[in-house]
């Protein structure tokens, strides 16, 4: 797809629900991404997907990839250091998830040491010749949008991420996604907004802020207080799946965010629960986001030492129903 087209695609996704679940490695499953399709996420990606991994078809790897029937689609968010793999792994994604798929992005922000010593992840923002060779190979071999997410930069003090993006808009990305923090940080200190807002202001296809957006307010803001065109959202999400359709009426209308009692959220866990013991062939993820959803509630630490316990679905079931009854008892 050529850029120019793919960059018009992404544009009228944003204007229609600007703020997206972004890729998050160990969290945003089948299941994690139902819950907040739900509740307004119109496009959702998958876990970072090893260009290796599908490679040697992995079934593990094309687990991470596949949406379920529910899902109308799926953005494909790949990681890898080579670009013939990456051209590979494209017509393999675009064969296996047909029209369902939105588009690819290459991840250049993972600042995780075990991708980064691969020269991969973030690690790309260090080799920007290698990083548009496979922004090319993707593009070369895409039905699809191409885009990119990355950091402010690699190194502390740096700020390469505008030069960056306007290299990879010339080899034929059709978005970029900036994190505001340095591969450095990895994801401690502050967020730097005004580099989304310079990226922005530095290309012509439509920019993606990330960082530091934990609530529907924040996640406003950002589109108000920079040039981006969405916003992702990432830790959020956290016990919050409604944050989408808070942040639209925040952003659009200028309503507060809504409070969702801890009855609300307990609804939600089951909803989630259900999810995952239909989807995932185990449950253990479920001790994770779980314990996002007693955040506030009585007694939560004690909670979520039960949490951290449980292995099946029916055990977690019956601590929620426990939880509730603490709830009711407390009111």
């Amino acid at each position: 797809m050529a850029a120019r087209d793919g960059a018009q695609v992404v544009r009228d996704l944003l204007a229609e629900q600007p703020f997206l679940l972004a890729p998050m490695a160990g969290v945003t499953d089948a299941a994690y991404r139902i819950m907040c399709r739900r509740r307004g996420a119109r496009l959702a990606y998958s876990e970072m997907v090893s260009v290796a991994g599908l490679a040697y078809a992995s079934n593990k790897t094309w687990r991470l990839v596949l949406p379920e029937d529910e899902e109308p689609q799926i953005c494909v968010q790949l990681f890898g250091s080579k670009p013939e793999q990456f051209a590979s792994a494209v017509e393999a994604v675009q064969e296996r998830v047909g029209d369902k798929l939105t588009l690819i992005d290459i991840n250049m922000a993972c600042p995780a040491r075990k991708v980064i010593t691969k020269g991969e992840g973030s690690a790309l923002m260090e080799t920007p010749e290698l990083a548009e060779e496979i922004v090319r190979a993707c593009v070369g071999a895409a039905r699809v949008p191409v885009t990119v997410k990355m950091r402010t930069a690699f190194r502390s003090g740096e700020r390469t991420a505008p030069e960056l993006a306007r290299r990879l808009e010339a080899a034929g990305v059709s978005a970029v996604a900036v994190h505001g923090r340095t591969a450095k940080q990895l994801y401690t200190g502050s967020a730097d907004w005004s580099v989304i807002d310079e990226v922005a202001r530095a290309v012509d296809v439509p920019v993606i802020g990330s960082g530091d957006v934990f609530d529907a307010e924040a996640a406003a803001r950002m589109l108000r207080e920079t040039a981006a065109s969405g916003v992702f959202i990432a830790r959020g999400t956290y016990g919050n799946p409604w944050i989408f359709t808070d942040a639209l009426a925040c952003a659009r209308e200028g309503l507060p965010a809504p409070q969702h009692d801890a009855l609300e959220r307990l609804d939600a866990l089951r909803e989630h629960l259900g999810l995952v013991h239909r989807y995932l062939p185990f449950m253990a993820r479920a001790r994770t986001f779980a314990t996002w959803y007693l955040k506030g509630m009585p007694h939560a630490a004690a909670w979520r030492g039960r949490v951290v316990q449980c292995t099946t679905y029916d055990e977690f079931m019956e601590l929620v129903d426990e939880i509730q009854a603490d709830v009711a008892n407390e009111a």
